[in-house]
C-alpha cells in the first residue's frame, strides 16, 4: 500500500507542477516562463520525486513507465493495475486542485486548454493526428530507453533521477508544439476530465501512443543490452 500511496502523491506532484506551470505561469504578462519554463517544470517534478519516493515505489508516475518497466522485465505484472490506478487518481486530484486555483482568476475558461493534450485544431501548432501519434510513440520510446538504461545496475549510481528528469525536459522542448506533450496517460487524463468535450474525445491517443512507445522502448533496450 505504501508503494501505491507514493505513486499517488508523486503523480499528483507531476501534474500539479508540470500542468500548473503551463496554466498559471507560462504566459504570465511580462515575466511568463514560456515553453522552456514549462519543459523544465515537468523535468523538475520527476527529479524531485525520484529522490523523494524512488526508494519506495520506483517513482514511475506514469502508466506508460509502469508498462514499459514490466515489458523490460523490471516490474511484476501483478502490480501494474494498482500502480496505474494510483497514478490516474493522483493526476485527477492534482487536476482538481489546479482547477480550483486557476478558476480564481476572472475570465478563466477551462475549455481554452487547461494544459490538455490534443491534435489537429487542439494541437498548439495545429499538427495532424499522424504527427501527434508519431511524436508520442517516439518520445515515449526514448523516454523508456533512458529510464531503463539509467536505472540499470551497471549505470553510474545516483544519477538516474537527473538523467530521467532531463530526458523529460528535452521531450517537452521538442513536442509541446505538437501535442502539448503527454508521454504519460495519467497526466493527460488528470486535466482532460476537467476540460471535457474535445479533450476527452482525443484522450484515447494519449493512452494508446505512450503505451505503444513504452513497450517499443523496452524491447529496444532489451535488444541492445547484454542482460548477463
Amino acid at each position: 500500500m505504501k508503494q501505491y500511496s507514493a505513486e499517488f502523491l508523486g503523480t499528483f506532484w507531476l501534474v500539479l507542477g508540470g500542468c500548473g506551470s503551463a496554466v498559471l505561469a507560462a504566459a504570465f504578462p511580462g515575466v511568463g516562463i514560456g515553453l522552456l519554463g514549462v519543459s523544465l517544470a515537468f523535468g523538475l517534478t520527476v527529479v524531485t520525486m525520484a529522490y523523494a519516493i524512488g526508494h519506495i515505489s520506483g517513482c514511475h508516475l506514469n502508466p506508460a513507465v509502469s508498462i514499459g518497466m514490466w515489458a523490460g522485465g523490471r516490474f511484476p505484472a501483478n502490480k501494474l493495475l494498482p500502480y496505474i490506478v494510483s497514478q490516474v487518481l493522483g493526476a485527477i486530484l492534482a487536476g482538481g486542485v489546479l482547477y480550483v486555483i486557476a478558476s480564481g482568476k476572472a475570465g478563466f475558461d477551462v475549455s481554452a486548454g487547461f494544459a490538455a493534450n490534443g491534435y489537429g485544431e487542439h494541437s498548439p501548432g495545429h499538427y495532424s493526428l499522424l504527427a501527434a501519434l508519431v511524436s508520442e510513440v517516439v518520445m515515449t520510446m526514448f523516454f523508456l530507453i533512458v529510464i531503463l538504461g539509467s536505472t540499470d545496475k551497471r549505470a553510474p549510481q545516483g544519477f538516474a533521477p537527473v538523467a530521467i528528469g532531463l530526458a523529460l525536459t528535452l521531450i517537452h522542448l521538442i513536442s509541446i508544439p505538437v501535442t502539448n506533450t503527454s508521454v504519460n496517460p495519467a497526466r493527460s487524463t488528470g486535466v482532460a476530465v476537467f476540460v471535457g468535450g474535445w479533450a476527452e474525445a482525443q484522450l484515447w491517443l494519449f493512452w494508446v501512443a505512450p503505451l505503444v512507445g513504452a513497450v517499443l522502448g523496452a524491447l529496444a533496450y532489451r535488444a541492445i543490452v547484454d542482460e548477463k
